[in-house]
């Protein structure tokens, strides 16, 4: 349990019921942020549990990722392929706000948990259902992972590294972007239409459908010049020396971001790039190359300070245990949150940005 959640205020969502039928990860991040905002957020799992809590790692024999995605939730076993199971789950809807499912598509009509069905007991239910490529289209049954939708979409085909050595994104970005992240802002947009109508809606999130929308770089490029831009070809992609991640060193990593003149021209003054390398559209391969040169006299422990004092949008790649000691993202509390287990034992958990007076315990006036 999260010790935010023995605080007794509300939240911007208290009062909404929400039926949570998902798993792993696009739909439990989705109704973690409803329950932070306060709503009263019910996961139904089969018996047994859901996978996730089979997942490693372990933190005294408890799921860690299960843990920090199902914080301030509760939790009730049904199996809905029971008729008991499902006389429960429809006299659960009939007082619910809002339905979260995963299912592949097709599996809650089979269960007569449809959308349809499921409004002639609750008119005001707001349904939202996520998978990989939608509830219709040919490819709605299609098995995928967050890697196979980015990679259909052409996501991944703008900066996947070299052939030989490709590299992966460092994060689920069709889950969060794709799933949970849409999920929210529908179901948040639903909750205000229901407040004008009293008619819920259904929802319909399909994961690969937001890659389109993680690429409007690669589509103004294609309006202009007419071709499909490849890997490592874009301005944020790795074509400019203005934007990338130079080694240091001690085998340490910078990311430099010195998009706009100003901040090239610090940094350039900042590592003493050579005068005849900084007009970066002359030659940006060369360019790229001295920088890359500059980089490497110094470690990154030196390098810190000096870009630092150079203002240039380039700072040390740190991993993430260093980042969870830096003195600013403590200092606006990111990491206060913890999860407690029965046996006395806790771990942080993973911060979400909601504004403190719109989640549960948030500031109120007095």
């Amino acid at each position: 349990m999260n010790k935010q959640d023995d605080r007794s205020l509300g939240g911007a969502l208290a009062g909404i019921k929400v039926l949570d039928l998902t798993t792993l990860l696009p739909g439990p991040l989705a109704t973690l942020y409803l329950a932070e905002a306060g709503a009263d957020v019910l996961k139904i799992e089969r018996p047994g549990g859901e996978d996730l809590r089979r997942y490693p790692p372990f933190f005294d024999g408890r799921s860690i990722t299960f843990e920090i995605l199902n914080r301030g939730k509760r939790f009730l076993e049904l199996d809905l392929k029971s008729e008991a199971g499902l006389e429960e789950i429809r006299a659960l809807v009939a007082q619910s706000d809002i339905l979260v499912e995963q299912f592949r598509p097709g599996v809650m009509a089979r269960l007569g948990l449809d959308y349809e069905s499921l409004r002639d007991l609750n008119p005001g239910l707001i349904m939202c259902s996520i998978s990989g490529y939608g509830q219709t289209g040919p490819r709605a049954f299609e098995a995928g992972h967050d890697i196979n939708y980015m990679g259909l979409t052409g996501l991944l085909s703008l900066s996947h590294g070299a052939i030989d050595r490709p590299v992966l994104p460092p994060t689920q970005i069709a889950d969060i972007g794709g799933g949970s992240f849409p999920a929210i802002m529908n179901i948040l947009l639903a909750l205000v239409q229901r407040s004008r109508t009293g008619q819920g809606t259904f929802i319909d999130i399909a994961m690969s459908d937001a890659m389109f929308t993680f690429a409007p770089f690669a589509f103004a490029e294609m309006a202009k010049r007419k071709s499909v831009p490849g890997s490592g070809e874009m301005l944020l992609t790795g074509a400019s020396p203005r934007y990338g991640l130079y080694a240091t060193g001690d085998d340490r990593l910078v990311a430099v971001g010195a998009l706009e003149d100003k901040f090239w021209t610090s940094l350039c003054e900042a590592v003493a790039l050579a005068p005849d390398l900084r007009d970066d559209q002359a030659d940006p391969v060369a360019t790229k190359a001295g920088l890359a040169d500059c980089f490497r006299t110094r470690s990154s422990q030196e390098w810190q300070p000096i870009l630092q004092a150079a203002d240039c949008c380039a700072t040390v790649v740190r991993d993430l245990r260093d980042a969870l000691q830096d003195d600013h993202f403590i200092a606006r509390g990111l990491f206060d949150g913890e999860i407690d287990l029965e046996t006395g034992q806790s771990f942080a958990t993973l911060p979400l940005p909601i504004a403190p007076d719109l989640r549960k315990g948030g500031c109120r006036d007095e």
